[in-house]
């Protein structure tokens, strides 16, 4: 049996750093994505391994069981005779193959344009987005997304080519771009727009018109605007696909920088912060802390996988040590 390859000992291949990511250096996350895969597991990061079997149950060509009909199923696997027999409608389901939709969702609102070590939690996003959709691409599966700011998106219906892929990381480079340009005059306009409608949900939304059941999807954010209605739609596309949650985190949002006082500023006003408060200091990590947890503890209910991603450590080797954490 073959070794893995070995990850880069300068990692400069691998590893984005800065505030922004450039389309090469997406496309050069096809070789991480390569390495990911070389980890031993019984089905793909994406819960795929090209056309095989799968104990996944959807439409497909071997017959598996009768069930009651759930919203969202196909109506076209409804089963009428039992139906009429039973007086509850009832649906078909199939043991299926391994090809499957993969729906990469991206945030590239103005809270990830944050970072304090190696790179910002935007350009974190993008690489592990990049690493999961050339996955896909290599594993022969149908690849879109969406990828949404502030207060736009764009949306990219799934497909199996290497056009879909290009596309898709053509609009996340774009979007990663655009969140750089003017950074002040963003950070002021999405606090005048925080009480609006906008956000997570709002992505969760629009990728619902996209997912169809027995698709894999990713979510890949920060999740400072999760809320109870994007909670809701999590929940109703766990129940027919596969979600990972990916948080992208920085180390200075677990822990204070080391005791000094900093010039801080949230785009409009400016501050000062004093790190020498060992009070504040204590009271600043729980607060980190305690939003991990219950974050964690919604989606253990759903029983949806979270992945967690820090700015300042190699994206692929996360990926890889979260694989085998789950095996």
């Amino acid at each position: 049996m073959s070794m893995p390859p070995q990850i880069d000992q300068d990692q400069s291949l691998y590893q984005c750093r800065g505030a922004v990511i450039s389309l090469q250096q997406l496309l050069i996350q096809r070789h991480a994505a390569k390495i990911v895969e070389y980890v031993p597991y019984n089905r793909s990061i994406a819960g795929i391994s090209g056309l095989h079997m799968s104990r996944m149950r959807g439409r497909g060509i071997d017959f598996e069981e009768f069930r009651p009909y759930q919203q969202g199923d196909d109506i076209r696997t409804i089963d009428w005779r039992v139906t009429a027999r039973t007086g509850k409608p009832f649906t078909k389901v199939f043991r299926e193959e391994r090809e499957r939709p993969v729906i990469i969702a991206v945030d590239q609102s103005s809270s990830m344009f944050f970072g304090s070590q190696v790179a910002f939690k935007s350009v974190i996003a993008a690489q592990a987005a990049a690493i999961f959709c050339w996955m896909a691409i290599d594993n022969g599966d149908r690849v879109g997304g969406l990828v949404w700011s502030d207060t736009d998106h764009a949306l990219v219906r799934p497909k199996r080519s290497r056009r879909s892929a290009l596309h898709l990381l053509n609009q996340l480079q774009s979007y990663n771009a655009l969140l750089a340009q003017d950074a002040t005059h963003r950070a002021a306009e999405a606090q005048e727009q925080a009480a609006s409608p906008n956000g997570l949900s709002v992505a969760l939304g629009q990728i619902r018109r996209i997912t169809k059941p027995g698709s894999t999807l990713y979510v890949l954010s920060d999740f400072t605007t999760l809320d109870e209605t994007a909670l809701q739609y999590l929940s109703q596309l766990s129940r027919h696909n596969n979600v990972v949650c990916c948080m992208i985190h920085d180390p200075l949002e677990e822990d204070l920088p080391v005791p000094g006082f900093y010039s801080i500023t949230d785009g409009r006003h400016k501050g000062t912060l004093n790190t020498y408060s060992n009070k504040a200091r204590q009271a600043y990590q729980q607060n980190f802390q305690e939003r991990m947890k219950s974050l964690q503890a919604e989606l253990v209910k759903l029983q949806i996988p979270f992945l967690t991603l820090r700015t300042n450590q190699l994206v692929v080797e996360q990926i890889r040590q979260w694989q085998t954490q789950i095996l």
